[in-house]
């Protein structure tokens, strides 16, 4: 790839100019710790359940070759083919949602996942960077036709959401979809007091999830007080971060790991910590920082509001997914059943990542005929919107 210059004007040599490789070499990164660490983490798991040893190594090996394959593809196509894909994909995933409340398979008292041949599918993995950017759209469409109710189609679609996530029930991915929702409101203009009504909101929602959902209400008494209730993984995941130290015991010398239910999926960070110590643990902190920020960056330059909506909305539950994950496992926070983008095990968890940073990297690819200055586009039309 580096090999190709200015003058190749061949659709892949122009998608290699345009596109941010950086974000594009740092999911790949990403991509490369999730092969590692399932070879570390998983076998231990498997042989626990009574599986072959290499039954998570040899499905992961092809849900990450598939998530490459679909951050690239996905990165080449334009903005109107990835609102496309995001119409089409989110009317089937809401109405696979739906579906799992029907014949989804149980698990743990919620009903997520869809069975398939090779695979669990969870759709609502898949409805999150849908939504994103087709609210990214709603909004925008609201803004040049004032007869088209983008706002009130876009609350009715979260609306819809939100009821079948609680009903499955599943709080995490209602919670990360929520401030998606709100960061978009933000970005498209939305009032300080308003903001500040719907984090009270949020924050009313945590309180009625922690009285209505035992497992709500059990994950943060536990967090509260350490001697209520079983900490096992948790204090185990911090003896193995212990265990580590500062350079790790080596790759294949992690023995806390071995202990661990949920070491290849939730409790991955885990994992790293223990064999490969803190610099690499940071090292993993940095390149998700490194996406975030450089998407963020990208948008400060954009004059699209389709595209700085959409994509504020994208990275953002990139991100949230990111920290929660770690915070969790860190007991920096309550434990939350979340994958760490590319790393844990998890088909649909790759591949709607991928999906994501597909999303990002199409939508924030630079555009030949643009004439927008660096930072002459979204800041001043942000400033203004703020200003109404």
């Amino acid at each position: 790839m580096p090999g190709y210059s200015r003058s190749d004007d061949s659709p892949l040599g122009r998608w290699w100019r345009n596109v941010d490789r950086t974000t594009l070499i740092c999911a790949f990164i990403l991509i490369g710790f999730g092969y590692i660490l399932m070879l570390a983490a998983s076998p231990a798991v498997a042989v626990r359940i009574g599986a072959s040893r290499n039954m998570f190594i040899f499905k992961q090996v092809m849900f990450l070759t598939l998530a490459g394959i679909i951050v690239t593809a996905v990165s080449t196509l334009s903005r109107q083919a990835v609102l496309r894909l995001a119409q089409i994909g989110g009317f089937l995933m809401l109405g696979a949602t739906a579906l799992t409340l029907v014949h989804g398979i149980e698990i743990k008292g919620a009903r997520r996942w869809i069975a398939l041949p090779l695979m669990s599918l969870q759709p609502s993995e898949f409805l999150k960077p849908c939504f994103a950017v087709v609210t990214g759209w709603l909004l925008t469409q609201r803004r040049q036709s004032r007869y088209f109710p983008g706002m009130l189609v876009a609350f009715a679609l979260f609306g819809v959401i939100l009821m079948l996530l609680k009903s499955q029930p599943d709080i995490g991915m209602l919670t990360v979809i929520s401030c998606v929702f709100l960061a978009q409101l933000f970005v498209d203009g939305l009032s300080l007091i308003l903001v500040g009504l719907g984090i009270a909101t949020l924050i009313g929602g945590g309180i009625a999830a922690f009285f209505l959902f035992p497992h709500v209400r059990s994950r943060v008494e536990r967090f509260l007080h350490p001697n209520v209730g079983d900490h096992y993984q948790i204090d185990t995941a911090l003896r193995a971060f212990g265990n580590g130290g500062l350079t790790g015991r080596g790759p294949g010398e992690g023995r806390v790991k071995d202990l661990l239910p949920d070491a290849h999926a939730d409790f991955v960070f885990a994992v790293a910590g223990e064999e490969y110590g803190m610099i690499v643990c940071m090292l993993i902190i940095a390149v998700f920082g490194v996406i975030v920020v450089r998407t963020l960056l990208r948008l400060i330059r954009e004059d699209n509001p389709f595209v700085v909506i959409s994509v504020t909305g994208l990275i953002t539950g990139f991100g949230l997914q990111a920290f929660v994950n770690m915070a969790s496992t860190l007991h920096l926070i309550p434990t939350k059943g979340m994958t760490l983008p590319f790393i844990s095990y998890g088909g649909s968890s790759a591949m709607s990542i991928a999906l994501a940073i597909g999303m990002v990297l199409a939508l924030t690819r630079y555009q030949p005929g643009s004439t927008t200055h660096a930072g002459q586009g979204f800041m001043t039309s942000f400033k203004q919107r703020r200003a109404l």
